[in-house]
């Protein structure tokens, strides 16, 4: 049966590849359309939890996992010749960047060559991970082609970058609109009619390529805009306006604006990352992304200013930094979701380490410190609040806003507490222990 009449069926077995923050909610929205969906990942970690029924993400309880597996034709393995009997593929692994701001396409490269092994005639191959433009037709799939099948006679190739906002309940995968495009014209019409049955409005673009695009687009827009108003934060500062009363009033104007607001950071898998993949690929045009550079410096260089903002307030209490007590609050890339993934947080966390600072942290939604990459944290717990610890604490810094914080009784017993998401607007008092950042 070709693949076009088994996705008509929902009889076409879908593999998602990369179990995260894009695959798991994807493959959520494809069983409970009635597709056989397996998800695969070389954790095996979040392998046994998937087929215990547990859930290793937050906004994605435990009960929906043990529904997709016991009503819902879910499976989970870390068994990747069970690619072979799949009639669509999709890839949501990671795309990090090395330690020289470059693209890291190890996790693309492995996962094309685990599907290469695996691959057989009428199999339909999709790219989610966000990548520079032209990945799919020059990474991808010469990979694929090494088997001696050949793109689009015996296997399909499109891109569709995913679209996630972790913890959004107005927009979950099957209401966010989804961006088409293949390799070729049959690709793009195999990819869409997949998507089409499972989420509410597929948008179609002439290529993989336009699909790699518009997702760096989109990143690279909040990109800029968010190191706008973090550049005219320090500016404000220093002139003594507050920022967030500027943007509150410039976002009375009912065209032209669109309000973005400062932190001590970008966080999350996209916007940190995405504008430095087309920056790249923008040097082998020989065009310098001047725009898009000066904006990643902008949000990179916002933890230090966050360290010499918590260093002046120390100062001026006769208190250095080195030696001092901090609290971290919040170690999420932004609030009420339990993702680490690039998080602000955890650069304070070094900067203030290699400044000598004894530094603490909590977060009601990561209890401990998972293995990191890029940091060698000791073992970290988060720290239970209370009135004795902040008073212990020589500065509380608000690094990620989350809802569950009492902000008046945060304020009130803390020396001081350093503001990075103007979360404590609503104290009442106390304003000579608040310092914006």
């Amino acid at each position: 049966m070709k693949i076009t009449e088994l996705i008509k069926s929902h009889k076409a077995k879908i593999g998602i590849i990369g179990m995260g923050y894009v695959g798991l909610p994807l493959a959520k929205v494809f069983s409970y359309k009635g597709f056989p969906v397996t998800g695969f990942d070389i954790d095996p970690i979040k392998i046994k939890a998937l087929k215990q029924g547990k859930s290793y993400i937050k906004h994605i309880p435990a009960s929906l996992v043990q529904e997709m597996r016991n009503k819902y034709k879910f499976n989970a393995t870390d068994n990747f010749k069970e690619l072979k009997a799949m009639d669509a593929i999709i890839i949501c692994v990671p795309t990090p960047l090395t330690v020289m701001r470059d693209p890291d396409m190890s996790y693309i490269e492995n996962t094309a060559r685990s599907i290469a092994a695996n691959l057989r005639k009428g199999q339909l191959i999709v790219l989610e991970s966000t990548t520079y433009p032209g990945t799919t037709d020059e990474v991808v799939k010469p990979i694929l082609e090494k088997t001696g099948l050949k793109c689009g006679r015996d296997f399909y190739l499109a891109f569709s970058p995913e679209r996630e906002d972790p913890g959004n309940p107005k927009y979950s995968t099957e209401k966010i609109p989804k961006v088409v495009g293949g390799v070729d014209k049959i690709a793009t019409d195999i990819a869409v009619m997949l998507y089409e049955k499972a989420v509410a409005k597929v948008v179609r673009v002439s290529s993989a390529r336009v699909a790699e695009s518009t997702k760096l687009m989109e990143n690279i827009y909040r990109c800029v805009n968010i190191a706008l108003v973090n550049e005219l934060k320090m500016l404000f500062d220093k002139m003594g306006i507050n920022i967030w009363d500027v943007i509150s009033a410039a976002s009375t104007k009912p065209f032209g604006f669109q309000s973005f607001y400062p932190g001590p950071g970008l966080g999350g898998h996209c916007i940190p990352i995405d504008p430095f993949y087309l920056s790249w690929k923008a040097r082998q045009y020989e065009m310098t992304t001047r725009f898009i550079e000066l904006a990643g410096e902008i949000n990179i260089s916002m933890p230090y200013y966050v360290v010499a903002r918590t260093m002046e307030a120390l100062n001026k209490r006769s208190k250095s930094l080195r030696n001092s007590r901090i609290l971290i609050l919040g170690m999420a890339y932004k609030k009420d979701v339990d993702d680490l993934r690039e998080s602000p947080s955890l650069k304070l966390m070094e900067l203030f380490q290699e400044q000598g600072v004894k530094v603490i942290y909590n977060d009601p939604f990561i209890p401990k410190l998972p293995r990191l990459r890029h940091y060698k944290f000791p073992p970290l717990k988060s720290t239970p609040l209370s009135e004795a610890m902040l008073k212990k604490q020589d500065a509380v810094v608000i690094s990620t806003d989350h809802t569950a914080y009492d902000y008046q009784w945060l304020v009130q017993h803390s020396r001081l507490v350093v503001d990075t998401r103007n979360a404590a607007k609503n104290v009442v008092g106390f304003s000579d222990r608040i310092v914006r950042a």
